[in-house]
């Protein structure tokens, strides 16, 4: 989508690309939701960073939802389920493997940072590799020069964790939405200035703070992590998912992924029926309350230890309706 040039990025290519930030968005829940549910200690200053940037992650996938419904498209939620490991939507960030395992400085590191990375990240080649940033600034332009019409026909709205979730009924809105999903993920040109506003750093810094073990401050004109310490937490060990899933589970083990994949796929087809024609907040609010019940079965698996390889189980998040990455 992106190397379509400018001129090409009319509303048919609007659709498109907001069903890929539909994929992307929903492309980052299940590692989140490992590390966060990993943690024993759910007071702790990593989980509550964690457990802040799933909500924002909910609410930017209930956002662009609302914009693919503004310009005359259907999100397709079940279709955008991703099997684990493997790249993001899109082409972004290309290189970054995806994978599910329980918190580690590896998966912070690898995985977490380097999806929310912003272009003067160290290590960023922005010429082969755009950031969710650039994916999302390309959005911005393509809603600029097409000028669409805006329909409020099947857009929600909803309270997501902190934020509230509104149809967008401008292209002012739709534009200001779009920057709100950089803002909360990578920052902003100004960053980690600006992101710091009410304690709520961008995504990538929060990562950054629970990876260094200290709080982001600035001294001297320069930021560097010297802040108050950010303890990494004692997680449940549950290994890195293979390829294909889990081979040769007992029984048990067995009936808790089935359990939680069958949770997994009631929630994101109620998501689907959500912004499914006239939209149904109360299909939404079904659909989060289906994915507080994925918690019970994941933490279990996470207790759960291999009996024939270091490290416990984990869910898989593998719907029946899962596509391969390519």
């Amino acid at each position: 989508m992106m190397a379509v040039p400018s001129a090409g990025r009319d509303v048919g290519w609007l659709r498109q690309a907001l069903q890929i930030a539909v994929e992307l968005e929903l492309a980052t829940l299940p590692p989140y939701l490992c590390g966060w549910w990993s943690i024993r200690d759910r007071g702790c200053e990593a989980a509550r960073l964690i457990r802040r940037i799933i909500g924002d992650e909910m609410y930017h996938l209930g956002t662009v939802c609302n914009l693919l419904a503004a310009v005359g498209g259907r999100p397709r939620i079940s279709a955008a389920a991703l099997a684990y490991p493997g790249p993001l939507p899109g082409g972004v960030r290309a290189g970054v493997n995806v994978y599910l395992s329980g918190l580690t400085r590896d998966l912070v590191h690898d995985v977490m940072m380097a999806i929310e990375a912003p272009d003067d990240a160290p290590g960023q080649d922005v010429r082969t590799s755009p950031s969710i940033g650039d994916f999302y600034s390309a959005l911005q332009q393509a809603f600029r020069e097409a000028a669409p019409d805006l329909s409020p026909h099947g857009q929600l709205s909803a309270h997501i964790g902190s934020d509230v979730l509104k149809p967008v009924d401008s292209l002012d809105g739709a534009e200001r939405s779009l920057e709100v999903i950089k803002e909360q993920g990578e920052g902003t040109t100004a960053s980690p200035d600006v992101s710091f506003d009410n304690d709520r750093p961008a995504h990538y810094y929060a990562f950054a703070e629970i990876y260094h073990g200290r709080r982001l401050r600035e001294a001297g004109g320069v930021w560097r992590y010297t802040g108050a310490p950010v303890p990494f937490p004692d997680a449940r060990p549950m290994a890195r998912l293979p390829a294909g899933g889990w081979p040769h589970t007992s029984p048990r083990v067995g009936r808790l992924l089935d359990r939680f994949d069958a949770t997994y796929r009631d929630m994101l087809s109620a998501l689907d029926r959500a912004w499914d024609g006239d939209g149904n907040p109360r299909v939404l609010h079904a659909a989060i309350h289906a994915m507080h019940g994925l918690e019970l079965p994941a933490v279990e698996l996470m207790e759960s230890a291999r009996p024939d390889a270091p490290g416990n189980y984990g869910p898989q998040f593998r719907p029946l309706f899962a596509t391969c990455p390519s």
